[in-house]
């Protein structure tokens, strides 16, 4: 298969893998095992995976943190029709990528109230973008943050109604974290939150639990 094939496939095996998510109906923990089992299968296989062809043959599944459902939320959007254009960084070369601020979410972590901007990629295949960075970054997870939501990529979280559902036991790393020849949004500033959020991948296995 071409690489444009194999990565036209990753992509439809991202997305099949968020809807069976959404469709699940057992319980939240039992979801998450059965995503994460079949997203580090997809990892460890699939020819596009960001994991190098030189590491999968070690490859031992993504770290994760145990399921916390403090860490799941469902935020109305706010919307913010005047925001001026968000500077999204980037962890290396390529042209800026067209994103708007269309609005934001709020929740509280143990008691802090925290916000994210929600940002909406201005391509053919648009999309809701939303990363962050929290306490964890630069240890236990990557420096310039993870994500929540991609859904031009397939990283679809649902909503329900107005609200957006905000998974963090779902939050992962982008794909530079793997091999630098990527090269990936990262949270801009207005998106660093002032907690940890110690859900979802994590950069190591100490501590950390299986699928």
């Amino acid at each position: 298969m071409s690489e444009h094939l194999d990565l036209a496939d990753w992509r439809r095996q991202v997305h099949a893998l968020y809807e069976a998510m959404r469709r699940d109906r057992r319980a939240a923990a039992m979801r998450l095992v059965n995503f994460r089992t079949a997203k580090d299968r997809l990892f460890a296989e699939h020819p596009s995976s960001p994991v190098p062809v030189d590491d999968r043959a070690h490859f031992r599944g993504l770290a994760y943190w145990r399921h916390d459902p403090a860490l799941r939320f469902e935020a109305p959007l706010i919307p913010d029709p005047d925001a001026p254009a968000p500077d999204v960084p980037r962890s290396g070369e390529g042209a800026a990528m067209p994103f708007a601020r269309v609005g934001w979410v709020e929740f509280v972590v143990d008691g802090m109230p925290c916000r994210l901007a929600v940002y909406w990629l201005n391509e053919y295949s648009g999309g809701i973008f939303i990363p962050f960075r929290d306490a964890t970054s630069g240890g236990e997870t990557y420096g310039g943050g993870r994500y929540l939501w991609d859904s031009a990529k397939g990283a679809d979280l649902g909503s329900a109604g107005e609200r957006l559902v905000l998974d963090f036991n779902y939050a992962y790393h982008p794909s530079c974290v793997y091999d630098p020849r990527w090269s990936c949004p990262l949270a801009p500033q207005e998106n660093w939150l002032p907690v940890a959020i110690p859900a979802g991948e994590r950069l190591n296995r100490e501590g950390a639990v299986e699928a």
